[in-house]
């Protein structure tokens, strides 16, 4: 993305009525969630600049330096933005250190997002002038028709063969809004059930109700029908070799939600407790493998796979002595085999598959995952997870306690 020079941060620190510039002197108090919904309204540019906004964070409203020091701590807060979770889609960001009228201030630049609506908090914020405001039903409609002319994502490309009716209207209304959007927001709703399906991206317009890949994938009645390898194999096998019996097999389907709670129940279910009553005064219970790490990888294979030119399903095969799990699709964008599961090394194949996620609470936060399963694995007594990547796939194995 692009860096603004000097001069251009100056200009827009010195024009107090732009729609692209907004100003803080700190970061305290109420600012962090303030400069959130900036972020969100610069991402969705509803007065179509296509150009970056700026948050200034040592920046009096006047433009003219407050005298912040800008810390490794405050760059760190501010770049979190972009990964906790509560702006989504995830927008694009930079946020650096920059020497301007002769002071320190912090600098978020934010790109105008190609998914529009962007939501902070389950509601989609705006920016015209001076005023930020969240979204009226017209301002909306013109983010939807925006993100028609853009180059998309595969996860929000149209089913050509799928129709409106092939979408859940129950799960829709009843579990996925209340989750995306905040009480007051659904509250005041006037839009029609065309307009807030194509607000999450379900299908392509109000005017054209073609679902989408993630429509489907998200509320679908039956995504296998249109996306047949959109699933989950688990076999649980009786040895240490593929070729040794299976014990429980299922090729588990459905919307994601659905999808995510049966292989959990079946995980659940292979993961058995050992209780030790000899070696303590109180007995414990041993797990074989964390939860939480499982959990983790699991989510990770679902969200990063591609959907794309694939019927192959995301394969959880259980051995012995460890868990494979294989997700179609190698590592994505700036993600390499060689750097892969290093910290801070991200980026989104479906991101709005993973919007999705974290509608439904798979997922607390971006970018995390890989840790969390490294941590659980290390405090549950197993080894570190093991990644094999090449072009087409993504191999984790969690091995069991030696």
């Amino acid at each position: 993305m692009k860096r603004l020079s000097d001069q251009e941060l100056e200009d827009l620190l010195n024009d107090t009525e732009s729609d692209r510039a907004e100003r803080k002197e700190t970061f305290k108090g109420d600012v962090p969630k303030k400069a959130r919904q900036a972020v969100c309204a610069f991402a969705n540019d509803l007065p179509g600049h296509n150009k970056p906004g700026v948050l200034f964070i040592g920046a009096k409203d006047n433009g003219e330096p407050s005298g912040l020091d800008v810390t490794d701590q405050l760059l760190l807060s501010l770049a979190d933005m972009k990964t906790d979770g509560n702006i989504l889609p995830l927008p694009t960001l930079s946020v650096e250190k920059r020497i301007l009228k002769g002071a320190e201030m912090a600098v978020v630049t934010v790109m105008p997002s190609d998914m529009p609506p962007v939501k902070y908090d389950g509601r989609i914020w705006i920016r015209t002038g001076p005023r930020r405001s969240i979204a009226n039903e017209q301002e909306e409609r013109i983010l939807n028709e925006k993100r028609r002319y853009k180059n998309l994502p595969f996860d929000i490309y149209p089913v050509p063969s799928a129709k409106v009716t092939d979408l859940s209207k129950t799960i829709f209304e009843n579990e996925f809004l209340p989750a995306a959007f905040a009480a007051d927001v659904l509250e005041t709703n006037g839009r029609t059930y065309e307009e807030r399906l194509a607000s999450c991206k379900m299908i392509v317009s109000p005017y054209d109700t073609t679902p989408t890949v993630l429509g489907l994938l998200a509320i679908g009645k039956s995504p296998q029908d249109f996306l047949p390898g959109a699933n989950i194999q688990f076999l649980r096998i009786d040895g240490t070799e593929l070729a040794d019996p299976v014990t429980d097999e299922e090729l588990i389907g459905g919307a994601l939600v659905e999808m995510l709670r049966r292989t959990e129940e079946k995980l659940k279910s292979h993961n058995r407790a050992a209780i030790d009553i000899t070696s303590e005064a109180t007995h414990t219970k041993e797990m074989p493998y964390p939860p939480a790490a499982i959990q983790q990888i699991l989510y990770n294979a679902v969200l990063h796979r591609t959907y794309e030119s694939t019927n192959a399903p995301v394969r959880v095969y259980w051995f012995n002595d460890r868990i494979e799990i294989n997700s179609p699709g190698g590592p994505y964008g700036n993600v390499t085999s060689e750097n892969f599961g290093k910290p801070g090394i991200t980026d989104y194949r479906n991101p709005n598959i993973g919007e999705v996620l974290k509608t439904f609470g798979f997922i607390q936060a971006f970018g995390r995952g890989i840790a969390t399963a490294r941590k659980e694995m290390e405090k549950n007594g197993n080894p570190p997870p093991e990644f094999e990547t090449n072009q087409s796939t993504v191999l984790c194995i969690l091995r069991g306690k030696q």
